[in-house]
């Protein structure tokens, strides 16, 4: 499924989200003296702000991308808990059951920030095992509201929510109902998620987890694989953060996503991001591929915030149209870089294919050449004339479109590979250059008349003619464009 039309359907999806509440507390000064009462800054404290941590900002960045979530947690019964309630309150799409336990205390992480660093960070916590009775009824909620639901999310921070014994009854019954469970987990003993669909560990926090050392990569993946097929996990991503993202799963597949952070300020809240997006994605219909990819285009965005931050539908839209375009931009190459690819593309058994033109004014006739010719190889490689070369052989009045134009519309399409402008008259000596295994031109040619045919025979290379779409031409095109005008 195409990206922008994942993001559409997010609006639509329903998240169950069981999870270890917490509250952050914001508390940002300035420091521009020692105390003369002891060898310490001294913070001036100029404003404060609450926010939802833990699975709280899991919900917060749910709630961001469009999600309908309902969350289920336990808090103490004390003003922190109140102010969760109230935080949880004000999201529109979001449902809060929030279990209220006397015997402990709401997890609050308070942090000192001054010129945009964290100078201090202090507790407050009890991690207790939920008590069988709101165990039973943290159970009892889920099994009602699973049915509506799409997916679930269980969101561990090793706070006491979950039990072995409750972390087991939620995972049965939600494979019960035939839903996807994502876990983001804690601790060293993952055999507590046993038959979830997906888990989301950093590499530290699997590490960890495991009793070998990951000093390559074919380490990691072989690790993943062993904890996978031992508890019975349907696939893993795992984050590296600079090293980007890392999917493995149980059929196999195995896909590594470099990151797409350009600046970090701040890590804190970063993997909250990292599975709201992934449970959101899948739940919108997107493969495990798909939802790494966006997951990892908003871990990219949230690193740059400072705090425990969220990134929003629209944010998220902004830079996967960014990234279409940039992407767009790399398929057109120098000789020189076109060469280097494809050299690489042959290494791993890919079946190059070329075909030219002007291409001026694309049309249904040059986008069904363009997906024929695809099918005939593994990759497309696209000679375009430059201006220059179109108007020795069109005329003075051509190109309508000059060669920028014409090549970025041409590294728009998903049949392209590669773009490669050529300034001489015909497209030979690229052709030699490039040496590809498949060349390409429209059945109104003979192959004896196909420019470079000679050429790639001469190495046991193929050429082939595609049938055009009758009655579609640039040229006709421009002759009906002055008619109207």
């Amino acid at each position: 499924m195409d990206n922008l039309h994942l993001l559409d359907a997010f609006s639509a999806t329903r998240i169950l989200c069981v999870g270890d509440v917490m509250l952050d507390w914001f508390i940002r000064g300035k420091i521009s003296r020692i105390s003369p009462e002891a060898p310490v800054p001294v913070f001036q404290k100029e404003d404060e702000i609450a926010v939802l941590g833990g699975a709280g900002n899991v919900v917060r960045n749910l709630e961001a991308l469009g999600a309908f979530t309902t969350f289920i947690s336990v808090v103490g019964q004390d003003k922190e808990g109140t102010c969760v309630h109230d935080l949880l309150k004000a999201l529109p799409k979001v449902k809060a059951s929030l279990l209220v336990d006397e015997s402990r205390i709401t997890t609050t992480k308070t942090r000192f920030i001054a010129a945009g660093q964290q100078v201090l960070r202090t507790d407050q916590e009890r991690s207790l095992p939920l008590k069988s009775s709101l165990e039973d009824e943290l159970l009892k909620q889920f099994k009602s509201h699973i049915p509506s639901h799409d997916l679930v999310l269980l969101s561990d921070y090793a706070k006491g929510l979950f039990s072995p014994k409750g972390l087991r009854s939620l995972i049965e019954e939600a494979r019960s109902h035939g839903k996807l469970v994502l876990v983001d987990p804690k601790g060293k003993d993952y055999s507590r998620y046993k038959g979830a669909t997906l888990l989301t560990p950093n590499r530290h926090e699997f590490a960890s987890a495991i009793p070998v050392a990951l000093e390559t990569e074919m380490d990691l993946v072989g690790a993943a694989q062993n904890l996978m097929k031992t508890n019975e996990i349907s696939a893993m991503i795992i984050t590296r953060g600079e090293q980007g993202m890392t999917l493995v799963k149980a059929s196999g597949l195995i896909e590594h996503l470099p990151t797409r952070a350009l600046e970090v300020f701040d890590v804190s809240g970063a993997g909250d991001t990292v599975i709201a997006t992934l449970a959101t994605s899948l739940a919108a219909g997107a493969s495990f591929s798909e939802a790494m990819y966006l997951a990892n285009t908003a871990a990219g965005l949230v690193v740059a915030k400072i705090g425990t931050a969220v990134v929003p539908q629209e944010e998220l839209l902004t830079a996967l149209v960014h990234q279409e375009v940039q992407a767009h931009e790399e398929k057109i190459v120098s000789w020189q870089k076109a060469e280097e690819k494809i050299q690489k593309w042959k290494r791993r058994g890919q079946r190059i294919v070329f075909t030219n033109g002007c291409f001026d004014l694309l049309h249904p006739g040059h986008v069904s050449l363009l997906n024929q010719a695809k099918k005939t190889g593994n990759r497309l490689i696209v000679g375009l004339n430059t201006d220059a070369s179109v108007q020795r052989l069109k005329g003075p009045t051509r190109p309508i479109q000059q060669e920028a134009a014409r090549a970025f519309i041409l590294s728009s399409l998903e049949c392209v590979d590669m773009v490669v402008l050529f300034d001489e008259d015909t497209p030979l000596e690229l052709i030699q250059t490039l040496k590809p295994d498949v060349l390409i031109k429209g059945a109104d040619y003979t192959i004896e008349n196909v420019v470079g045919a000679s050429f790639v025979q001469s190495y046991g290379g193929e050429v082939c003619l595609i049938n055009l779409v009758e009655g579609e031409s640039t040229t006709r095109m421009v002759m009906k464009i002055g008619e109207v005008g």
